[in-house]
């Protein structure tokens, strides 16, 4: 062997750039770029210090043939005619790792097989001892490429990726990998700033990659210091002497380092449950002498270094994968930049995301972008100098002269056009629907309902909460298009209501299939009392899609408080069971309400509880028709409310309200008292009433009337009729 090699470095795609420049300052020669990987020529010294040094490389491989191959056969021939006795003993462990396809070879595991079978084969002895196979800690680790005809033997010097420093050992539900976190530092000027001095914090920590990596970086600590098994350690080429020379200039390095005063390192996380496992990796790293790690919300976010220290803001916040995501990402993100004009001024920032459209909410202008790949999912760092013409706000207030150096501005950043067209609408809304509640006593009513096409959102306030649901938009609209317009009026949204972003709750509605709408969403917990017609309701608005209250049966409920009083009042399918607590509340003789969910009639105890209205309600958990079918009761006013479709597994078969709507309303005919009131809804669309019904008994549509002002721009949010006894 020579002591010059070719030598191949992978890293992360989007990373080769940095990687060719870190590898040339390192001594590789003759460098270029590949698809995720550099390669060049050094000696085994280079290579040494390239697995000991690289903060950006996966795996240094050591290239020792190179051979074209047509089919399985000749790619047994190319690596069996290495003599493997320079770099195995034939007691040895082996790993091999095969990538490319091509020369009759389409699966990896197939040619990775070739390659240990002509290793083995060359390295049995006459007496049947030849290397074992060990995956995870071999003695030496063989890598092939195939590429084009081409094969590419190396073995592997790294052993396992040299992302894997050794220091994290617990870590969040998205963490960013180290040499990722290690590019984006580079990306954002970090070992010039911490080269004068300058401090670095992460309002959104985790468990401290970004800290961790960057101390390492300003205190010459050599990413792989503390790594003990490599590839190399069993190779037979390995020369200890040369190793143990540049480890220990890296430790000694590494002691100047920490031996200087060390820069202002700090990070922030909301999340308790992080904050231990960040100081442990700290621990873990050496480095709990630079880092520190606080619990705290972005909301709160102030840097405050020694002597007025300027320095780098970084952080990875979170991207948003689930539905209903936007609104609180969107808040988080323009809470983080309203901190970065407020408290940052002078200071740099480094938002990795894989939203930029999120990004470009933060109300300041980043001056420079970078892309970047975290696994499979592309993402941007956008560099941001935050000083006052970064920033995009509205009418901007001249600091005082004296304070203009050290305060931004405080106010929200600029709508955008259709942002502020939105805006303006929810106010024009607010003026007039908000006089009319007032008038009537009104504490829960529909805003907005999709008023704008384009804007395809209902919009209610729950006193002074606001609840936004998202129509998911048809398959004709780019999806783009209606991000951008749902981030636009998302934005819009606490600045035209003047309601504060975390007093916003979003969800998105699509077509529900059975029990769906019942679904829980997520599990808060949280109620919250609202007031409508003298009784109390208690609505979540955040753990299922529908809140507890209808609030298009608004007049219906309030008819049925009127005419209640000394009635036996029936609520089938009664949800919340809020009909029931109006007819309780105007007098009802009894009431009985009916459901098949126990966690919605544990819901509407508790709404009957909080009325002082406990006596004389039954509540019935059963699937309402088997239950009309039983029950021998008689009731003078009864509320009929179904779903459009239901096929819950607590019910026989499936309810269709289209198909088995004149078999309820016969049944619960049958129970309605000489007399009474049967009052019927539902919000099908294409719901067609049974002619034969009206044949039978007095039918009477009465859709108009249950509408009040805020659903009277949409007719079609339900009708309903009124039955009596011919």
């Amino acid at each position: 062997m020579t002591d010059r090699h070719e030598l191949i470095l992978t890293c992360p795609k989007g990373l080769e750039g940095l990687l060719l420049e870190e590898a040339t300052a390192l001594g590789l020669e003759e460098s270029r770029e590949q698809t995720s990987a550099i390669r060049g020529f050094g000696t085994l010294e280079v290579a040494y210090r390239l697995c000991l040094w690289s903060r950006l490389a996966n795996r240094v491989l050591l290239v020792i043939s190179r051979f074209p191959t047509v089919d399985a056969e000749t790619l047994y021939q190319g690596v069996h005619a290495v003599d493997w006795a320079d770099h195995l003993q034939p007691a040895g462990s082996l790993a091999v790792e095969f990538s490319g396809r091509g020369s009759g070879i389409d699966n990896t595991h197939f040619g990775a097989l070739k390659v240990k079978d002509a290793i083995v084969d060359r390295l049995r002895t006459a007496s049947g001892e030849r290397p074992s196979i060990d995956k995870f800690d071999p003695d030496l680790r063989v890598h092939l490429r195939l590429d084009k005809g081409q094969a590419v033997l190396s073995l592997d010097l790294s052993g396992h990726s040299l992302h894997q420093r050794g220091y994290r050992l617990q870590q969040g539900a998205a963490p960013l990998k180290e040499n990722l976190a290690a590019a984006i530092l580079m990306r954002a000027g970090w070992p010039r700033i911490a080269a004068a001095g300058g401090a670095l914090t992460d309002p959104m920590c985790g468990v401290g990659t970004f800290l961790v990596e960057g101390a390492m970086m300003a205190a010459d600590i050599a990413p792989n210091l503390k790594r003990e098994r490599w590839g190399f350690s069993a190779w037979l080429g390995h020369v200890p002497a040369l190793w143990s020379r540049l480890h220990a200039e890296a430790q000694a390095r590494a002691e100047v380092g920490l031996a200087k005063p060390p820069l202002w390192i700090r990070g922030y996380e909301a999340d308790p449950r992080l904050i231990q496992p960040g100081r442990n990796n700290i621990e873990r790293a050496g480095l709990a002498g630079w880092i520190k790690v606080y619990q705290g919300d972005v909301g709160d976010f102030e840097p405050r270094p020694d002597q007025n220290q300027k320095g780098l803001v970084i952080c990875n916040p979170p991207y948003g994968e689930r539905l209903g995501d936007e609104a609180s990402l969107l808040y988080l993100y323009q809470n983080l930049g309203e901190r970065l004009r407020q408290a940052c001024l002078g200071w740099e920032a480094a938002i990795f995301t894989a939203a930029p459209d999120l990004g470009k909410r933060m109300g300041i202008r980043s001056h420079k972008q970078y892309a970047f790949w975290n696994g499979a999912l592309p993402c941007k760092l956008l560099l941001i100098k935050v000083e006052l013409d970064q920033f995009v706000t509205g009418q901007r207030a001249t600091p005082h002269e004296e304070h203009s150096q050290q305060q931004a501005p405080v106010e929200q950043a600029r709508l955008s056009e259709g942002g502020q067209m939105f805006a303006n609408r929810l106010q024009k809304n607010l003026r007039q629907l908000g006089k009319w509640a007032r008038r009537e006593g009104i504490e829960c009513y529909r805003l907005y309902d999709a008023d704008m096409p384009e804007y395809a959102l209902a919009i209610d306030l729950y006193g002074d909460w606001v609840h936004v649901q998202e129509y998911a938009p048809p398959r004709s609209i780019d999806p783009e298009k209606a991000q951008v317009r749902l981030l636009d009026a998302l934005a819009a949204i606490p600045q035209a209501l003047g309601i504060p972003r975390e007093k916003v709750v979003v969800k998105r509605r699509e077509r529900q299939t059975g029990s769906r709408q019942y679904e829980r969403q997520a599990s808060q917990g949280e109620f919250l009392e609202v007031t409508e017609g003298g009784v109390k309701l208690l609505v979540n608005l955040t753990d299922y899609l529908d809140t507890g209250l209808f609030l298009d049966h608004r007049p219906l409920r309030l008819r049925i408080q009127r005419e209640a009083a000394g009635k036996r009042f029936l609520n089938l399918f009664c949800y919340t069971a809020t009909a029931t607590v109006h007819a309780a509340k105007g007098g009802a003789r009894s009431t009985t309400s009916v459901d098949l969910s126990k966690t919605y009639l544990d819901w509407a105890r508790r709404n009957l509880s909080l009325n002082g209205l406990s006596d004389r309600q039954r509540l019935e958990q059963g699937d309402v028709m088997a239950w009309l079918e039983e029950d021998r009761g008689e009731y003078d006013l009864i509320f009929i409310d179904p779903p459009t479709f239901s096929n819950s597994k607590r019910m026989e078969g499936v309810f269709d309200v289209q198909r088995d709507h004149q078999v309820l309303l016969d049944l619960a005919m049958a129970r309605l008292a000489a007399g009474g009131t049967l009052y019927f809804s539902n919000n099908f669309r294409k719901f067609v009433l049974d002619a034969s019904l009206s044949e039978r008994y007095a039918v009477e549509e009465i859709s108009s009337e249950t509408l009040d002002e805020d659903f009277r721009r949409n007719p079609h949010i339900h009708r309903a009729w009124k039955l009596q006894a011919r």
